[in-house]
């Protein structure tokens, strides 16, 4: 079974794309043959953004595509991230999911249609207007690695620093008898 995917990174607000593709279609790929069973796509999206505001803040919005049993190509998971706000390299899992049928009717007619629900236009996922209102179904994990450079954000007024020397405080427990403190 093979499998290709599609990306877009959607920006909003006042960021703007400055270099590099925004949209594409990556490679096919097959799944692994060891006990993971996995997909892995090894394609690298190099682009540079511009702004003096960080208001609509760059999305990554993934779709994945690959043949069912009767030859269609379907979808097989949307997934959706915020590109990293602090420099340096991450990691992160993305939930997929699928869009699934209203009712009993709908499901049957595009199991014999051959035709699966998907959205008409995923930018849709980058929005939180009218996703309340869609029915999913969670398709797995995607992950994605990011190597986050910026560049003058200090001379804007933002502090920014490197995500190997941010550090989260996690409370050892958490509960009416822990105090509510915790020390940093």
């Amino acid at each position: 079974m093979s499998q290709s995917s599609v990306f877009l990174l959607m920006v909003g607000g006042q960021i703007e794309s400055a270099e590099g593709l925004d949209e594409g279609l990556t490679q096919v790929t097959k799944k692994s043959r060891d006990d993971r069973q996995q997909f892995v796509w090894n394609f690298p999206l190099d682009i540079t953004f511009k702004t003096t505001n960080p208001f609509g803040w760059p999305q990554l919005i993934v779709h994945a595509y690959g043949i069912d049993a009767f030859g269609t190509d379907v979808v097989r998971g949307y997934g959706v991230t915020h590109v990293p706000i602090t420099p340096g390299r991450h990691k992160i899992r993305i939930p997929m999911f699928v869009p699934e049928s209203s009712s009993q009717l709908q499901k049957l007619t595009a199991w014999i249609l051959g035709r699966r629900p998907e959205y008409v236009d995923v930018r849709v996922l980058a929005q939180g207007e009218g996703r309340e209102v869609t029915r999913v179904r969670s398709q797995g994990f995607l992950t994605v690695s990011f190597n986050v450079v910026m560049k003058d954000m200090k001379k804007l007024g933002y502090d920014v620093i490197p995500s190997e020397m941010s550090t989260s405080v996690i409370p050892e427990s958490v509960g009416p008898n822990s105090g509510g403190t915790t020390e940093t």
